[in-house]
């Protein structure tokens, strides 16, 4: 039975109406990323940082997920797949994933900004200045800053070199580390890209680009796997 990783970028929640700074020149819903998504935004204005995830969060909780979402749903029904998301948001897990692993982190939970753990629950999905863990200090958002190291990428790269299929969905393959990840595949993995741009991937071996949106290409290429995998098991 084959293994499946679902690599996911920003382009798979934009279809769901969640907005990212690449949309615009370095700004995230009007706000620079300077001033709201690095350690020296923290140290500088952390009430402006707070808002800034406080209105994210809530932005994400009226999103609903889209086709993408429910095509992974509907081939883990038929072989194991498991899900790296750049994505700080919660679609996979609300449209029914169960293997999710976030490489930059989850708007839905908080932390200390001194502590990586443990992980809370913010209290009606906002955080204030004053809002303290249990060892009395601030509580921050639960995302990787730029500038900041991913300690999620070793055990990303473990699952993508055990992969027979990766699906790479949604992403510009411009993010590091995120995007070496391509290069952890075993050898004779299949590679699928979907996204709609234009790509400089001569350098990654085997690998079929689909120039097709997240919502359409990916359910696509869902319903031919599931038809090969059961023409095969037949």
């Amino acid at each position: 039975m084959p293994r499946v990783v679902v690599f996911s970028g920003a382009g798979i929640s934009a279809e769901s109406g969640l907005k990212t700074f690449r949309d615009s020149d370095g700004l995230w819903e009007e706000y620079s990323i300077m001033d709201v998504a690095t350690p020296e935004a923290w140290k500088r204005d952390p009430e402006l940082v707070l808002r800034f995830y406080n209105e994210r969060r809530k932005q994400m909780r009226q999103a609903l997920p889209n086709p993408a979402h429910f095509a992974i749903v509907k081939l883990a029904s038929h072989m194991p797949v498991d899900v790296i998301t750049q994505n700080v948001d919660d679609l996979h897990e609300r449209a029914g994933s169960a293997s999710v692993l976030h490489l930059h982190g989850e708007l839905a939970k908080v932390r200390s900004e001194i502590y990586p753990e443990p992980l809370y629950d913010p209290v009606n999905d906002v955080i204030n200045l004053g809002d303290l863990c249990e060892r009395g200090t601030q509580l921050r958002p639960h995302v990787v800053w730029f500038g900041e190291s991913v300690p999620m990428i070793e055990p990303a790269s473990q699952l993508v070199s055990q992969a027979d299929i990766l699906i790479i969905v949604g992403t510009s393959l411009n993010v590091y580390p995120a995007a070496g990840l391509v290069h952890s595949a075993p050898y004779g993995c299949r590679k699928i890209l979907i996204d709609p741009a234009e790509h400089n991937t001569g350098n990654v071996f085997r690998l079929q680009h689909i120039r097709e949106n997240a919502g359409t290409g990916l359910p696509r290429i869902v319903d031919e796997l599931i038809a090969g995998f059961i023409s095969e098991n037949a």
